[in-house]
């Protein structure tokens, strides 16, 4: 029987602009990480989403298109792929450029071949 024992994980949830997402990807793979999921996302801050101006008027856009990056990594790995992930999109001065969650993983089982935890990453 397989041993599903806990060994140090964490997901990596980064919600950013779709404008950064192949230039986050490209970082990360250099880096080691070549696994992840992308998400299309619509969400808002703070700032409650954001007004606009077209020939009619102004009109308010209260859910902004942006993209959910996730990705579960071994523990002693997570802060590496936290700080390339904020280096490449940080440099966003106007706001907006996004959110990072961690989280920890009880287990992981790569369904193909049944390995389990930091093996099935």
């Amino acid at each position: 029987m397989q041993d599903y024992r806990v060994s140090g994980m964490k997901k990596i949830e980064a919600i950013i602009k779709e404008e950064y997402v192949d230039a986050v990807r490209e970082a990360l793979e250099v880096a080691g990480f070549s696994s992840m999921t992308i998400y299309p996302v619509r969400g808002r801050g703070a700032s409650g989403g954001m007004e606009l101006e077209w020939r009619a008027g102004t009109y308010k856009v209260n859910f902004l298109h942006k993209v959910m990056l996730m990705l579960v990594v071994k523990e002693e790995w997570y802060k590496v792929a936290i700080e390339i992930i904020v280096d490449v999109c940080k440099d966003d001065l106007t706001g907006g450029a996004g959110k990072i969650f961690v989280s920890t993983v009880d287990e992981v089982i790569r369904i193909r071949t049944g390995e389990a935890n930091t093996e099935a990453l």
